[in-house]
């Protein structure tokens, strides 16, 4: 079984408290974009082998490692554990979706394991099983089963569907500078007096505006991680007319949405020729396309 499956970007993202194991409180707006890595599923007697296909201005800076350390490799591991299967497959990741981005790159190739596997097991478990299985893996996994728009709280297991936001014209775009999500929410713990992001009224503009909703974009990481490249991007995008720009995640990707695709193209041109990773793209409503 061959599917794309779609990056994640956040709308908005704030950290509202910490608990006691460590786990981070979180207050989101996932969405789906058009931007896919390609996995391909194949099952076997016996045993989990993985291979991964990257583009070159993807493999200096974005080392993928190939083998049980990928979380595909655990999705599939976990997925024939829970089955109870004694099958084994092959995994082959055709990555589209640049990684350490805060695009939800591992965790969509995951959800796609869990999906292929299940499909190809004849369906044993619904979509809400598949997501309480991804939950172990991952605490983004979970969303991909419900795809588009989606309001996300708890440590990122509590999704809340919204009006869809797809057909949205989108630039995104990443340089070569990163820190771990680790260390991203060290940094978010470190802050005195932050400007936490307008969640609440960016979801009640999806709802009801969302004409509107552009303007309550925000990520409470960029005071946190303050890459300069971020600025950077952001500072192009704006120029082009973006209606608003922001990163997504703990970094380093940042995304601008537009009002028409000449000046997204004209944006993704700019960014590229000045050296950074670039391409437009839209908001869609499904995570998962089959091939």
């Amino acid at each position: 079984m061959r599917i794309k499956t779609a990056a994640k970007i956040n709308l908005a993202l704030d950290v509202t408290g910490r608990l006691d194991n460590g786990y981070h409180l979180i207050e989101s707006v996932f969405q789906t974009v058009g931007m896919y890595d390609e996995v391909t599923v194949e099952l076997a007697e016996s045993g989990i082998s993985i291979s991964c296909e990257l583009p070159d201005s993807f493999a200096k800076s974005d080392p993928i490692p190939c083998d049980e350390r990928n979380i595909a490799h655990k999705a599939a591991k976990l997925f024939f554990e829970t089955a109870d299967m004694s099958s084994g497959c092959s995994i082959h990741i055709r990555k589209g979706i640049p990684s350490q981005a805060g695009m939800g790159g591992g965790s969509t190739d995951a959800a796609a394991v869990l999906y292929c596997l299940n499909s190809l097991a004849g369906n044993v478990f619904v979509p809400a099983e598949l997501a309480v299985m991804g939950k172990k893996l991952g605490a983004d996994v979970p969303f991909f089963f419900t795809g588009g728009t989606a309001y996300v709280g708890g440590i990122g297991e509590e999704i809340t569907p919204l009006p869809d936001y797809s057909g949205r014209i989108l630039v995104i775009a990443k340089g070569e500078q990163g820190v771990s999500t680790g260390e991203a929410y060290a940094r978010i713990d470190a802050l005195k007096s932050p400007v936490h992001p307008k969640t609440s009224e960016l979801v009640e503009a999806l709802r009801n505006f969302s004409d509107k909703a552009p303007q309550f974009i925000g990520n409470l990481f960029e005071q946190a991680v303050k890459l300069p490249e971020v600025g950077d991007i952001c500072g192009i995008m704006n120029s082009h007319g973006a209606l608003n720009s922001c990163m997504t995640g703990s970094g380093s990707a940042v995304f601008g949405i537009f009002s028409d695709v000449k000046s997204a193209e004209r944006c993704s041109a700019d960014l590229r020729n000045k050296g950074f990773f670039a391409e437009v793209c839209e908001t869609v409503k499904d995570s998962f396309i089959t091939l």
